[in-house]
């Protein structure tokens, strides 16, 4: 018994080992491009011709896909240059531009489509009844559509509004957005019933329900809400493209793909400066991303 013991805890130790080491690859996997970005943007757009050339010239021909020289991956710069940093915030006016465009276009959006669906998901956490099922039912068909099936009907609205090329034909689809309306609903839902009718008793309305009780129990959700939607809608391209045909009010997002291949290493320093709010985000809130995620996992109730 104690030898099966023995050789059931070394199988445990072996199998951890070999997920440690699986996942340790996978992560490095993982974070090859975006260290990549960041060494080379510190280098010179000299270093960058000499090391990826081949391969952005291969992009621009048109027609060639099949690179058959061999491109040096350099993680370290022979010479540590800040001119790309130089060019994008002092050179270069349209980089700044087009990040505040990013920044007018995602901040709104976060703000009231998060406001907008605690409002809806304590609707769908406390009224009861099958009009409220078939309601939340739409909202989740609508949640599982990609954003590519809508975007004819929001064009479509847009367009009779008045609202084509300007900022609020993707403001306003980015506010009522199902997405944090099914999160937070989820969250919601797996508080305790208890909880509610101890406060009615106690003679509390529902907004101080709302604002006492159901809010405080689920703060790390909305701060979940609050980062997901930010880098979804930080990385927007397909609306923008198709909603603003005025280039001057793209954001970063769209404005990147478009940078020549004589202007690489700036793109390169200009990703890096587009990546920092996500990073930030993400490095500063990622024990409330996790614990809400896990806590909107189930329903109860």
């Amino acid at each position: 018994m104690k030898k099966r013991t023995s050789l059931q805890k070394k199988a445990d130790k072996l199998l951890l080992a070999i997920m440690t080491i699986f996942a340790a690859a996978a992560s490095v996997i993982f974070l090859l491009p975006t260290v990549l970005t960041i060494s080379n943007s510190f280098m010179a757009q000299s270093e960058i011709n000499a090391n990826y050339g081949v391969v952005f010239s291969a992009v621009s021909g048109g027609g060639k896909t099949y690179i058959s020289e061999r491109v040096n991956l350099k993680f370290i710069p022979d010479i540590v240059s800040f001119s790309q940093y130089y060019s994008a915030f002092f050179k270069t006016p349209d980089y700044l531009l087009k990040f505040w465009n990013s920044v007018i276009l995602t901040v709104p959006i976060v703000i009231f489509q998060t406001a907008v669906a605690l409002f809806a998901s304590y609707g769908f956490a406390r009224l009861t009844g099958k009009l409220k099922e078939i309601i939340f039912f739409f909202y989740i068909v609508l949640m599982l559509m990609p954003y590519q099936v809508t975007l004819v009907p929001n064009y479509l609205v847009a367009d009779k509004l008045g609202l084509l090329n300007t900022r609020w034909a993707i403001i306003l689809p980015g506010i009522f957005s199902p997405f944090a309306v099914f999160l937070l609903t989820k969250a919601m839902k797996r508080i305790p019933k208890t909880y509610f009718e101890a406060a009615m008793l106690d003679g509390a309305t529902e907004f101080q329900i709302f604002t006492n009780i159901c809010f405080p129990m689920v703060r790390s959700a909305v701060f979940s809400v609050l980062m997901l939607v930010f880098i979804d809608y930080w990385n927007m391209v397909e609306q923008p493209l198709i909603l603003l045909s005025d280039e001057q009010l793209h954001p970063l997002s769209v404005f990147l793909s478009k940078i020549n291949s004589s202007d690489t290493g700036l793109a390169f320093a200009v990703a890096v400066v587009y990546m920092m709010p996500s990073l930030l985000m993400f490095l500063y809130g990622e024990e409330y991303l996790v614990e809400g995620i896990t806590y909107s996992g189930g329903i109860k109730g």
